[in-house]
């Protein structure tokens, strides 16, 4: 077999580098290896749409089957990556296989954190992370469980969100003293804590899980460390995700917590990129955040313009990857969609009011993010503006008077 491209992951970031390598011109071989049996598809409906039946596994799917067939891409679906040598430029596969590469491509994602307290291996406890998760957890809520959800990130807010749109009682466990803490404003998490509240959601904040307490193998109870215990029948897991670095570190490539790339997403192996959720790269829009200006960002946004920006390089148009992160979340009838990356000191200013509103997050003088909440519009303008470095004053922000379009705009 000729050495082409192996991209290792067919999740978002995989796809799109395989796509965006055939449309850019790339025409030698071109393989995807995966571990699920599926077409790669998306995963943001699996907490949403797809658990409240409005899109089914068909529609998940990025493209059909006839679309990797047409552009030559070989699909080894069900195969997990084992192993990489480097010396040989060899990825070796679970099943003993292996692909011989001349340029390899790490887009291996990222998995559910286990939470480590007994009883988290009892039946009726799970996590959402790919289809055969959101599959188990359709066929549970049909039969009317009390809910606990153990944190309340995203994911566990949108499955808290779909389960209590089906009339079931659902109590969500926070470690933090508010949903979603390190990821947006008090303001805005107020804001969904009471709406989550209107839909019926219970919280359990500054709350410690101790153990999953079962009966005959099953779930039945959620043991907080102040002694309570929330009588459960489906527990659902979602404390944050575990970059997949493991197979980089293997091959000696640096991986703390995501496997190291430079701004081209290249890792020091000449013949090595990585790219997605597994990625820890430098962005300009690290400044003045905890660490060394590098960061790893799980996002569709981030998947599929990393995709584009390697899949560039690797045919003959190098470009540093400078994008701005961007992220969304549904809940309800309620859309959150952030721009940029905020810290937990970051100055708030708050247009709009009720329940459509944005944040405008100041560090250092300067925007650095803009929480929109039922406010599309805020968010466009507001990625144009960080993405220009359009000056903006916390002053101007507060002024209900200011037009925001004719500034990004420049008018």
């Amino acid at each position: 077999m000729e050495p082409g491209i192996v991209v290792v992951g067919a999740g978002q970031a995989g796809f799109q580098v395989a796509a965006s390598l055939r449309e850019g011109g790339y025409r030698g071989p071109l393989a995807m290896v995966g571990d699920e049996p599926a077409l790669p598809y998306q995963r943001p409906p699996l907490s949403k749409a797809y658990l409240a039946g409005k899109t089914d596994a068909e529609g998940l799917a990025l493209r059909p089957a006839t679309f990797f067939a047409d552009h030559d891409i070989a699909r080894h679906a069900a195969s997990p990556a084992a192993a990489i040598d480097r010396d040989q430029r060899r990825l070796h596969l679970a099943g003993g296989a292996s692909l011989p590469y001349a340029h390899l491509v790490l887009a291996t994602g990222a998995r559910n954190r286990p939470l480590p307290v007994p009883g988290a291996d009892l039946a009726g406890v799970h996590q959402l992370r790919g289809l055969a998760d959101a599959d188990g957890l359709k066929a549970a809520l049909a039969e009317g469980p009390r809910i606990v959800v153990v944190g309340a990130g995203f994911i566990g807010l949108e499955f808290a969100a779909v389960a209590a749109g089906r009339g079931l009682a659902v109590t969500v466990v926070e470690a933090a003293d508010r949903p979603m803490a390190r990821a947006v404003s008090a303001d805005t998490a107020a804001f969904f804590r009471g709406a989550q509240e209107a839909m019926g959601v219970r919280f359990a904040f500054a709350a410690g899980v101790t153990e999953i307490l079962g009966r005959e193998g099953r779930v039945r109870a959620v043991a907080l460390a102040d002694g309570r215990e929330l009588d459960a029948d489906l527990v659902v897991i979602g404390i944050g995700v575990v970059p997949n670095a493991e197979l980089a570190a293997a091959a000696g490539l640096p991986a703390a917590d995501g496997v190291r790339v430079d701004a081209f997403l290249a890792t020091p192996d000449p013949a090595i990129s990585a790219l997605g959720d597994c990625a820890r790269f430098p962005s300009p829009y690290a400044h003045g955040l905890p660490g060394d200006g590098t960061v790893r960002i799980e996002s569709v946004q981030n998947a599929i313009d990393q995709g584009r920006c390697l899949a560039a390089r690797l045919t003959g148009k190098p470009a540093a990857y400078t994008a701005l992160p961007w992220f969304w979340s549904d809940q309800g009838p309620h859309k959150l969609q952030i721009a940029g990356l905020s810290a937990p000191g970051d100055m708030a200013v708050i247009r709009g009011e009720g329940s459509a509103f944005s944040v405008f997050r100041f560090r250092d003088g300067h925007l650095r993010a803009v929480e929109s909440v039922n406010r599309a519009g805020d968010h466009m303008i507001a990625r144009r503006l960080i993405t220009a470095g359009i000056p903006l004053t916390p002053d101007q922000a507060a002024d209900p008077g200011l037009d925001l379009k004719t500034l990004a705009l420049g008018r």
